[in-house]
């Protein structure tokens, strides 16, 4: 039986039924349905360009405009459509391997990814994976069961503990910038004390040729904590913060809500979708705690 602390395979290929009612209509970068296309030239639906006409093309694709205009026969060239590219970006950081309601945030982010799996599945992406390490590859880009199956195992490797090689969200997104291409749907698993280090160019660049989805992972506890004593242990120390005091929930505030709100309000601008869940929240439910709720300090 799972216990929250740990994802494991077989709960990540169930979470497949989440995705099984209706088909997800596949979508480019500006939101037109359809087949992504490649920067390949050869016979598709979409007109790409012409040239001169070799003996071998298919007469049935001759420009007769410009065949006439030039003198000289020409061939219409067109689009070759592929299947897209579906990465999950994975936040590895330590903070993300704890949790005080149903999960560990980091068993979420895996549960949110195989979501995400199943459901480029389902459009027919090519899927793949990375985290921020030098030593470790992506995932390569495979379709269908054995693309899902790669990634999911990816997922739960990384998401039973944490990385020892762990270089950040940083690295992730710089691995990821590389191995886009064009049109690439790119999901980001974070915690929201990764989020600090990342400037809005990334972002910006990431976002600027495909469709960017940020997901953040909270705890409830993190969001709106009790005003009482909290006992802690760091670094084998035992700690306690009086979180009756507005001084200290407002440094917990700074470090656990404003991330999370600053990248609501800063991010969409740049292109890129921001959701948020909860350990507690089901996989599937991509929403901002915030909606309706007092964030912490307004009590």
């Amino acid at each position: 039986m799972n216990d929250g602390l740990k994802p494991t395979l077989a709960e990540l290929l169930a979470l497949r039924a989440l995705t099984q009612r209706g088909v997800v209509a596949r979508r480019g970068h500006h939101g037109i349905s359809g087949p992504s296309q490649s920067n390949q030239r050869g016979r598709g639906m979409e007109y790409a360009e012409s040239r001169e006409y070799i003996p071998g093309d298919e007469v049935r694709h001759i420009d007769w405009r410009l065949t006439a205009r030039s003198g000289r026969t020409h061939t219409k060239l067109f689009q070759v459509e592929r299947e897209r590219l579906t990465l999950l970006v994975a936040d590895t950081a330590k903070s993300l391997y704890f949790g005080t309601r149903v999960r560990f945030k980091s068993v979420q982010a895996a549960r949110a990814g195989a979501v995400a799996v199943w459901m480029a599945l389902r459009t027919g992406d090519r899927i793949a994976a990375l985290r921020g390490s030098q030593r470790e590859p992506p995932t390569p880009p495979a379709s269908g069961m054995r693309g899902a199956r790669r990634v999911l195992s990816a997922l739960a490797a990384w998401y039973s503990g944490p990385p020892a090689d762990d270089l950040g969200l940083g690295i992730a997104l710089e691995r990821a910038t590389r191995l886009a291409r064009p049109g690439t749907r790119i999901m980001v698993l974070a915690d929201s004390g990764s989020l600090a280090d990342i400037p809005l160019s990334r972002w910006r660049a990431l976002a600027a040729h495909n469709s960017v989805t940020l997901l953040i992972l909270v705890d409830a506890l993190e969001i709106d904590p009790p005003q009482a004593l909290l006992p802690f242990v760091s670094d084998g120390r035992r700690m306690t913060l009086s979180l009756a005091q507005s001084g200290t929930r407002e440094q917990w505030r700074h470090e656990f809500v404003m991330p999370v709100e600053d990248a609501l309000e800063s991010l969409p601008r740049l292109g890129v979708q921001v959701r948020v869940l909860a350990t507690a929240d089901p996989s599937n439910a991509w929403r901002s705690p915030f909606a309706n709720k007092r964030t912490v300090g307004e009590r």
